[in-house]
């Protein structure tokens, strides 16, 4: 740096005798020296229409208000954050091409984004090959730590296994053993289906029928007409965004939410808020509730509600909740690694512990290096009778440590890549 004075000298001088060599050399110097950081760049795969497009925005909102967070210090590593968005639509045929489009031609640094599994598992396909870090925000298949793991690729949804393994046991003690499975007919519903069957049968009940919904299904009553002859003691349900939506709606309408019942794999708060508490019932999980007593939570509901005056769910919820901290975790990590290096970056995710109140949860959360799985606090919910505002919509009941839920499965289905087979990427 060759300090304000020389620069403004410099500046004056370049004017009067623009010719000479050397006052061109030295002004180059400060120019360079002065010279703006190139911005980090971090691509947003996140839905913009299509079956999650609710919860596309809302994590999107997350993802930006962190960065916003970062920027009004200075930036990363001197740096400032920016991003570039592509609609994914709920669609995997768009995976591959939406990837490449963010690395070949914007050449993001990071991926941020996807609440569709198949997208997801595709999309992380291109990033490893590229060697490009992906945070997958909030899909929630198994086999996304699973068999669909990559060493660049880190999972931070609770995924169908935290869920199942958090009510399967009370509910067969408690409510009975017969019980018929609708599964969303792609991947996060297969694979959730697969481990609600698996902990089901050790819990000594039986899935006596397996109903598979198209994703684009918007009439649920032949599937209620199947139930009601089937007569089973619980419906446990892997249907998500818009489809969770229209099937609550025509439960409601037929009166059958209370038998047989209703246990949700996990229930976004988009789509809560979009259908309202009349077509809320059953008991279902999540990762976070805006009405926790806990350290931090009112100060995030009031940064939401400045940062996002108009938008149409007035306080935060657990897909925000989601892409705010993956957020937040990354750049952090870039800050401790003192580079946007990918392999630097990746082995500070690896080892990445969060206290309970710096995650505004109930017990301490940390990354499993073995398959880049989040593990955190998962909770049970239902709908909450007694309501201290309009916003109050669910009765948390019960709230369990990381260890009790873990998906074992998972580091053994999953095979990171080395090192050494994972590209460098610095952009």
């Amino acid at each position: 740096m060759l300090g304000p004075k020389l620069e403004k000298w410099c500046i004056r001088s370049w004017q009067k005798f623009a010719g000479l060599a050397a006052l061109s050399l030295a002004c180059s110097v400060v120019q360079a020296d002065v010279a703006p950081k190139q911005p980090i760049l971090i691509g947003l795969s996140t839905d913009a229409s299509g079956i999650y497009a609710a919860s596309g925005a809302s994590e999107r909102r997350g993802i930006e208000m962190a960065i916003s967070e970062f920027n009004e210090k200075g930036g990363v590593l001197g740096r400032p954050v920016r991003t570039v968005h592509i609609d994914t639509r709920s669609d995997p045929g768009t995976a591959a091409e939406i990837a490449d489009t963010f690395i070949s031609e914007h050449r993001v640094a990071f991926l941020i984004g996807a609440v569709h599994s198949g997208f997801a598992a595709k999309f992380s396909e291109v990033a490893q090959q590229h060697g490009v870090i992906f945070l997958n925000t909030n899909s929630s298949s198994p086999s996304e730590a699973g068999k669909n793991c990559h060493r660049t690729k880190f999972v931070w949804d609770g995924n169908g296994t935290n869920f199942t393994k958090a009510t399967i046991s009370n509910a067969v003690r408690w409510i009975g053993k017969r019980w018929v499975l609708m599964t969303h007919d792609y991947e996060w519903g297969h694979s959730t289906a697969a481990v609600t069957r698996r902990y089901l049968t050790e819990a000594g009940g039986e899935v006596i029928e397996e109903l598979i919904v198209p994703e684009d299904t918007a009439d649920f009553s032949g599937f209620l007409a199947q139930i009601d002859t089937l007569k089973p003691n619980v419906v446990a349900t892997a249907v998500g965004g818009q489809g969770l939506q229209l099937l609550q709606a025509h439960v409601k309408q037929a009166g059958r939410e209370i038998n047989p019942a209703w246990i949700s794999n996990q229930q976004d708060w988009p789509d809560v808020w979009l259908s309202g508490k009349q077509e809320l019932f059953g008991i279902f999980g999540t990762t976070w509730y805006h009405g926790f007593n806990l350290p931090g939570v009112d100060a995030f509901i009031a940064k939401y509600q400045t940062t996002y005056p108009d938008a149409a769910i007035p306080v935060p919820g657990n897909v925000f909740y989601n892409g705010y901290m993956a957020t937040r975790e990354l750049l952090r990590a870039v800050e401790r690694a003192g580079t946007t290096n990918n392999h630097a970056v990746i082995r500070e995710l690896e080892q990445l512990k969060v206290s309970a109140v710096d995650r505004m949860q109930h017990f301490d959360s940390y990354m499993n290096p073995k398959n880049h799985h989040m593990q955190q606090t998962i909770y049970m919910a239902t709908v909450n009778p007694s309501p201290v505002d309009d916003n109050d919509l669910f009765t948390v009941i019960s709230h369990i440590a990381p260890q009790e839920i873990t998906d074992q499965s998972g580091p053994q289905t999953c095979v990171l890549e080395s090192f050494e087979n994972t590209p460098v990427y610095e952009p």
